[in-house]
């Protein structure tokens, strides 16, 4: 069984007879205590090594014991002081007390009565210092990136300084714009691997044939255009936080060579033979239930517990309350300064439409909304008229709607009438995209398909919708060289 904490008494008493008394009755509770018969040895005490409790008597040589109080309690407004005053300083004592002692105990007392103010006076400066903590989280408005002083949020930036010291693997969910990077980023800065590297890779965002190239490097001619040798992102990392952003995405062939990785902190880069000894620290991060996706057979269950050592759940913008309001202003202000306009402020309708909005794309669909305010209006204030449609129209699935064509009735032209099955999949795709407030990992998680395979299809589409230009301005270009 552990012993109870040693705390640090300051016991100043001019009395020697007295003091030597006074510290055997404090040998009960094994404090450590230190023995100032002048108010100004006292003082320097204190500044020298802050004690936990002091107990004072106010009749000393050089000071009165009042004064002592006062520069002590400047010092540390915590500080638990126990007033020791004979029956005719009654009156002084409770002085005393109205200027922040904790309490007072009238000479001759006993051993007993000593320990038992001086316990509570010691309780009282813990809770003081527990309320005081409690407080600063609560006025925490901003911590490495992240703006918000909700509840939640607080409990996301202690999670993190928690965690941050350790070498455990960090796994991180969420929907996505909730700020998953910003959190990988929030672990490296409050970590001791601080002045190394942050490499982030995006699971989701590179096709999976050059995926494992992009984590374990790869030596010159081991695939058609490996023109020389390159480090992958474990590599680079070594020393440093390697991040695994959309993990689940991971082709499950690639996840037992990560798995190896992660066991043996060893790679090997694609076409080498040899392995090389890296150091990083593992965050990984997914827009899905990473246990659902194990039991669905799509993430290995050994990978998933190598890597699922400090769950971090990031909680969505629409459950952090008025966290919200403060990170669109904070958008507003800096992206008003970016583009050289004047917007500082939303009138009051416009921030009871921003409350009102569920924000399926978080964070991520607010900086693009108020990013579409600023550029295309200005004035001292945001009003409702300078709002985009908030629910996600307007942005990549309607400009891709726009190109193609499409009809408006979700893919009949007339009743009863039959559509190509492409023009099908590609309204789906739009249409998830529209209700996900364009974001491509949501709409792909709706539409159950690989982020993957909708970054293609835009990309065809688009690709598509330019040669038809081009094949409209050579049309155009033709007749007016026939009409010359």
């Amino acid at each position: 069984m552990s012993s109870p904490k040693k705390h640090r008494i300051l016991l100043i008493e001019d009395t020697v007879p007295l003091a030597k008394l006074y510290i055997e009755f404090l040998r009960a509770d094994a404090h450590e205590v230190v023995h100032c018969t002048r108010g100004r040895e006292a003082l320097d005490a204190a500044a020298a090594s802050p004690p936990d409790a002091v107990i004072l008597d106010l009749k000393l040589p050089d000071m009165d014991g009042l004064e002592v109080l006062q520069a002590l309690q400047a010092r540390d407004a915590s500080v638990s002081v126990v007033i020791i005053t004979a029956h005719g300083s009654i009156d002084l004592a409770v002085e005393a007390m109205k200027l922040g002692a904790f309490d007072f105990i009238v000479k001759p007392f006993n051993a007993d009565r000593l320990n038992l103010t001086l316990r509570n006076a010691l309780e009282r400066r813990t809770l003081a210092r527990m309320v005081e903590g409690y407080r600063k989280d609560l006025d925490r408005g901003r911590f490495h990136g992240f703006i918000g002083s909700s509840p939640e949020m607080q409990a996301v930036y202690r999670t993190i300084e928690s965690v941050a010291a350790s070498r455990a693997n960090v796994f991180i969910t969420g929907e996505s714009g909730t700020g998953k990077e910003v959190a990988a980023q929030a672990i490296h800065r409050a970590s001791p691997r601080r002045d190394r590297a942050f490499i982030a890779l995006n699971c989701a965002a590179i096709p999976k044939e050059l995926l494992e190239s992009e984590i374990f490097g790869h030596v010159k001619g081991a695939f058609t255009g490996a023109a020389g040798d390159r480090p992958g992102a474990a590599l680079l990392a070594d020393g440093g936080t390697l991040f695994l952003d959309e993990i689940c995405e991971m082709p499950v062939e690639l996840q037992s060579k990560l798995l190896r990785f992660v066991q043996t902190g060893t790679v090997s880069p694609v076409g080498s033979g040899r392995e090389e000894r890296v150091d990083v620290r593992f965050v990984a991060a997914t827009n899905r239930d990473p246990l659902a996706e194990v039991q669905a057979g799509r993430f290995r269950e050994d990978l998933y517990y190598r890597l699922h050592v400090i769950p971090l759940a990031l909680p969505p913008l629409r459950d952090r309350g008025d966290d919200m309001i403060e990170i669109a202003r904070s958008f507003l202000i800096d992206y008003a300064r970016e583009e050289g306009k004047s917007l500082a402020a939303f009138a009051p309708e416009v921030e009871a439409r921003l409350r009102a909005h569920d924000w399926p794309g978080n964070v991520r669909q607010l900086q693009n909304v108020l990013r579409n305010v600023v550029v295309l209006n200005d004035g001292p204030h945001v009003v409702l008229e300078m709002l985009p449609p908030l629910t996600g129209a307007g942005g990549i699935g309607a400009d891709a709607a726009a190109g193609a064509g499409a009809p408006a009735d979700g893919g009949q032209e007339e009743d009863g009438a039959v559509v190509p099955l492409w023009q099908v999949e590609k309204e789906m795709i739009l249409k998830a995209l529209r209700l996900s407030g364009d974001d491509v990992p949501r709409a792909a998680l709706m539409l159950e398909i690989s982020p993957s395979t909708i970054y293609r299809k835009l990309q065809q589409w688009r690709a598509a919708d330019g040669r038809a230009a081009d094949g409209t301005a050579a049309q155009g270009n033709a007749a007016q060289g026939n009409a010359a």
